[in-house]
């Protein structure tokens, strides 16, 4: 019996109209934009209006997919959202947006990996898909960080924005998603987190405020460390030199570390999809966001091998190889 894949059919993506500028954050917080740009690279960021939940974009950026697929929503019969900020506990956000597009039945469900989700759900739905458990599945990396945000700390408010990024997947005879590999370690779960949640709720003489925490520095030096790690692994596991990937397409959070990781690849930065500059850090919605970027202006090509990568809180991070 002939093997069988999945490869990616359509993408898309949804981006909040509000932009949150540089300029705007100097009027806010001790800042300046020269300060923000040299540290991170990011100038503006989407935030997601008053009444705008994590489903309502990741409901947008599916739409777009499924139309780049030719697909009607009936034909998805599996549904995964990454996210770390769903609008509900339960009912989760795969639910919500598969009420929204009138599909019923088929799996739906949310990953909760920080900014690696997108890469957790992708390799799951990759499975799916290849092992005959699906047909047609609907990935999804989705946020609006910006409810987590202190907006007095200058440290975090600057990084992060809103958005949505989406694939559908199809069975293919041929590999299109090569190689999916996914590392964490809570070792490190004091670097990047959110203090409070349902089972740890935030008490009176809690000093923590309900926001994202970041230990800038040290977040940088492992984050590095991994994904070098994950970038070898990736190549040994593929039998490839690094001269063979066409495109990296990473995770979104610092131009610094995106620039060491091309390093490590021997690529030219104009072989890197960048959005941070204008789209800052969206977690798990940065990385399918930027490949549908890279797909509608033309530069990513049916047969190029992409490098898809992220890292984020917990600490997660992964790697999936996809011949496009």
């Amino acid at each position: 019996m002939k093997p069988m894949y999945s490869r990616i059919a359509g993408t898309g993506r949804y981006l909040p109209e509000r932009v949150l500028t540089n300029q705007d954050l100097e009027q806010m917080i001790d800042t300046t934009d020269e300060w923000i740009r040299s540290r991170t690279g990011i100038e503006r960021r989407h935030i997601a209006a008053d009444d705008q939940t994590t489903a309502d974009l990741a409901e947008l950026a599916a739409r777009q997919a499924l139309d780049a697929a030719g697909l009607e929503p009936e034909a998805i019969d599996f549904i995964v959202v990454g996210t770390t900020s769903p609008d509900t506990v339960f009912p989760n956000v795969g639910c919500l947006v598969q009420e929204r597009l009138g599909i019923r039945g088929c799996p739906a469900f949310g990953i909760e990996a920080a900014c690696s989700g997108f890469i957790y759900a992708l390799s799951i739905a990759d499975r799916f898909v290849a092992t005959g458990g699906a047909q047609h599945a609907l990935v999804i990396g989705a946020e609006t960080l910006s409810r987590m945000v202190d907006y007095k700390d200058r440290a975090t408010c600057v990084i992060f924005g809103d958005g949505a990024g989406a694939v559908v997947l199809e069975p293919s005879a041929e590999q299109g998603i090569i190689s999916c590999h996914l590392r964490a370690d809570g070792h490190y779960k004091d670097l990047l987190y959110h203090p409070y949640g349902v089972s740890k709720q935030r008490k009176p003489e809690d000093t923590e405020g309900p926001y994202i925490h970041m230990r800038g520095n040290e977040v940088f030096k492992v984050a590095v460390r991994s994904l070098e790690s994950i970038v070898d692994e990736t190549l040994a596991a593929n039998d490839l030199e690094k001269g063979s990937i066409d495109w990296l397409i990473p995770h979104q959070a610092n131009l610094r570390i995106i620039q060491l990781t091309a390093k490590r690849l021997g690529m030219p930065m104009d072989k890197v999809v960048l959005t941070l500059k204008d789209q800052g850090n969206t977690s798990a919605a940065s990385v399918p966001m930027a490949l549908d970027v890279a797909v509608r202006d033309g530069r990513v090509q049916r047969g190029d091998m992409v490098l898809l990568e992220a890292f984020g809180g917990g600490f997660t991070w992964g790697s999936a190889l996809v011949r496009y």
